[in-house]
């Protein structure tokens, strides 16, 4: 397929909350390293890592199959937030949730896109 993953919004927008996700989880406990940190840190880590495998695949059927992961992830990472915010190890996750949003929208944009051009395709 050949898509520069490095141009695609979305991918930008998932590195941008991994910065942000890593920022939050360094003031969690010391305790939650191996745990829920470790966990958040991992999902949002795979977001842009999906979107640039996936943009590197041979297919765009491929590609598509990248892009579900990554949500997938994404859906794990909110959810992930949610249970740090009920444990109070953070003040406000509306700044994170926005950003998680501003992924998920482009994300499903992209797969609606490709799945639209492969059924033209059959």
């Amino acid at each position: 397929m050949n898509h520069s993953h490095r141009k695609l919004d979305v991918w930008k927008r998932a590195m941008n909350l991994v910065r942000s996700i890593y920022t939050l989880t360094a003031a969690f406990p010391l305790e939650e390293r191996y745990g829920l940190s470790g966990q958040m840190r991992r999902a949002a880590v795979s977001v842009p890592s999906n979107i640039a495998e996936g943009a590197g695949r041979e297919t765009p059927k491929e590609f598509i199959r990248y892009l579900y992961i990554a949500r997938g992830s994404l859906a794990e990472l909110e959810t992930q937030l949610l249970i740090a915010n009920d444990l109070n190890y953070t003040a406000e996750s509306g700044p994170l949730q926005e950003k998680i949003d501003e992924v998920s929208a482009p994300l499903n944009g992209l797969i609606n896109h490709l799945k639209r051009k492969e059924k033209r395709k059959e």
